[in-house]
């Protein structure tokens, strides 16, 4: 870090506690969200972690002023996860964000439009990835990772300020998703089912109306959903839609949607084009295709055997309860991918 006088700290500082207070003045959504998003990394907030860490006063500069002080209760956390964020004290800058973003939904709940809605995604955002990496940090300390759990907690107090009738409903879809993430990383996806619940039956939302981006991340987290749960044609409607509204620019989404929707068509009899493999750098599939195209059952040991832990990880294949491999006399395509797709073994009707 280069030398910054006191002189600078000050001006740093001051310079974002104007343009943080402008951007709500002005209902400027996207500016407040890039003085917000934390883990950006961006230029002008890793200078202002500097300033902070050089001159400590700055509370005093948010209370001094009538213009800074109606949001110190959001700003003044806000400064404090940024300083502990650019030293590394994860944790600590993990707190100070969930303070500053409770405060913020307060707000949040109190004005009449949706302007906002875009920082409220940055904050949905910010609370996810900070508790990420805070839990990291707990973890390599050997103390117990807490911080996702407490994050799956505020984005469901999220999910309530946003639930209601009004404009703001619009933006429940996107903390959804976040949500998601959020369950699928701790292994507690039962818990999607309440907030799909609301999605899907309260009358006061229109999926159609939400943004096509977040439409497709809800497709995609439902989609792995109804594979866990073996709802392949389920999963096939909702992974397709995925792909089919899917930024066609957003080649590692993409992918990620195709390492679920292949496994699933084949459940069905559907086998992609090795065109499609090979577009994607999709050649964990390639032997299994080639083997259920042969109905070479030796093959398709070999190619388990070589991606297992791939094909495990994406829960698109675990072990039956006995050691035998499936045996059948007709190398039909469904009960052939049976052993990709949650395992039953034939010899002992066990599942994995």
């Amino acid at each position: 870090m280069a030398y910054i006088s006191m002189g600078e700290a000050h001006r740093r500082i001051t310079d974002y506690l104007n343009r943080f207070s402008d951007s709500i003045f002005s209902q400027d959504a996207l500016s407040l969200k890039q003085l917000i998003s934390i883990s950006s990394n961006s230029s002008s907030l890793l200078s202002l972690a500097d300033a902070l860490n050089v001159f400590q006063d700055a509370n005093r500069l948010v209370k001094q002023s009538d213009r800074f002080s109606q949001f110190g209760e959001i700003v003044v956390p806000l400064l404090r996860c940024l300083q502990n964020y650019r030293i590394n004290r994860l944790a600590e800058a993990y707190n100070s964000f969930e303070k500053s973003a409770n405060a913020f939904l307060q707000e949040f709940r109190n004005w009449e439009s949706a302007w906002a809605m875009e920082a409220l995604y940055a904050i949905a955002y910010e609370i996810r990835v900070l508790a990420e990496m805070a839990d990291r940090e707990l973890a390599s300390l050997g103390k117990t990772p807490e911080k996702l759990k407490a994050a799956g907690s505020f984005l469901m107090k999220m999910f309530g300020a946003l639930a209601g009738k009004g404009p703001k409903r619009i933006g429940a879809l996107n903390v959804t998703c976040q949500l998601f993430k959020v369950y699928f990383k701790l292994g507690t996806v039962n818990l999607c089912r309440s907030v799909i619940r609301s999605i899907e039956t309260a009358k006061i939302f229109d999926f159609e109306e939400f943004p096509v981006r977040d439409k497709v991340t809800y497709m995609y987290y439902t989609g792995r959903l109804e594979v866990y749960n073996e709802n392949f044609l389920a999963a096939d409607q909702k992974l397709e839609y995925a792909l089919v509204y899917c930024n066609p620019r957003s080649e590692g989404n993409i992918r990620m949607i195709l390492k679920y929707l292949i496994p699933v068509k084949l459940s069905l009899g559907i086998i992609p084009k090795s065109w499609l493999l090979e577009k994607h750098n999709l050649g964990e599939y390639h032997d299994i295709v080639l083997a259920l195209k042969r109905g070479d059952l030796r093959l398709l040991r070999r190619a388990l055997q070589e991606h297992e832990d791939q094909y495990v990880y994406l829960s698109t294949y675990r072990y039956c309860t006995c050691d035998q491999l499936l045996q059948m006399e007709c190398l039909s395509l469904i009960p052939l991918f049976h052993q990709i797709l949650k395992v039953r073994c034939l010899s002992c009707s066990g599942e994995a």
